[in-house]
């Protein structure tokens, strides 16, 4: 789908008359890291899960954009695709996306896994993510993917605009934006996160009215896979 000139991947699939599960991944991932999350709600729920602009299989954003500029673009892709009042569900970058997207729009539910309050230096992501998966039963799969696909997008190799993007998106703070999120949200971190400060977790916490923080003992910034069957079934309780 084209969306302010750029084109933008996406998949849209499970119980298209239902609610509507949106799936941001993280900086340098895509589709493909999220999708897992989407399939066992997939006949109850609408997922699509979105490629961000200059990663996936979608195109590098015109111009420099930042948390606001794709935000602004998740916003009319969803709006093209008549979804109304989501179920958002972002890990890291995609989390700080949709904190941003809850803060001015309908949401029914915020399901949060690692994101940064204000940005943090992503270089060197390769490497730590193909450390991960090779830590993790059952998806080595995406080791492949990884391999050809992050490298692509990490700061040494991208193109002058993704520079750029990712010095924009480390410069901002979502703290007002978390002040205005009025709906139900899950926090979900590894203690041993080392690319979230601990106190970006204690303050989303604070600036949330109605947050819950869910903490995962001995796992990282990818807690969420590391647990992946108690982190569905924390989002399955957590949205019925």
């Amino acid at each position: 789908m084209n969306v302010n000139g750029i084109d933008i991947n996406y998949i849209d699939f499970g119980n298209k008359k239902k609610d509507a599960i949106v799936l941001l991944h993280g900086w340098g991932q895509n589709i493909s890291m999220m999708q897992m999350l989407g399939e066992p709600f997939k006949k109850d729920y609408r997922i699509i899960a979105i490629d961000f602009p200059g990663f996936g299989r979608s195109e590098e954003p015109k111009e420099v954009i930042g948390v606001d500029g794709y935000t602004k673009i998740v916003e009319k892709l969803l709006n093209k695709l008549n979804v109304k009042n989501p179920i958002l569900i972002g890990h890291s970058f995609g989390g700080r996306v949709s904190v941003k997207f809850a803060s001015r729009n309908d949401v029914k539910k915020l399901i949060l896994l690692s994101p940064a309050l204000r940005g943090h230096d992503k270089k060197g992501l390769k490497t730590k993510v193909l450390k991960f998966l090779k830590t993790i039963p059952g998806i080595k799969n995406l080791e492949g993917w990884a391999k050809n696909h992050i490298g692509s997008r990490d700061y040494k190799a991208a193109s002058p605009v993704m520079k750029q993007v990712l010095v924009k998106t480390v410069n901002e703070d979502l703290s007002e934006d978390a002040k205005k999120i009025k709906v139900p949200t899950i926090l979900i971190y590894g203690d041993l996160d080392s690319e979230v400060p601990e106190e970006d977790t204690k303050e989303y916490e604070r600036l949330i009215p109605d947050c819950g923080l869910i903490l995962y003992d001995g796992c990282t910034h990818f807690a969420y896979l590391e647990r992946l069957s108690q982190t569905i079934s924390i989002i399955r309780n957590f949205i019925k």
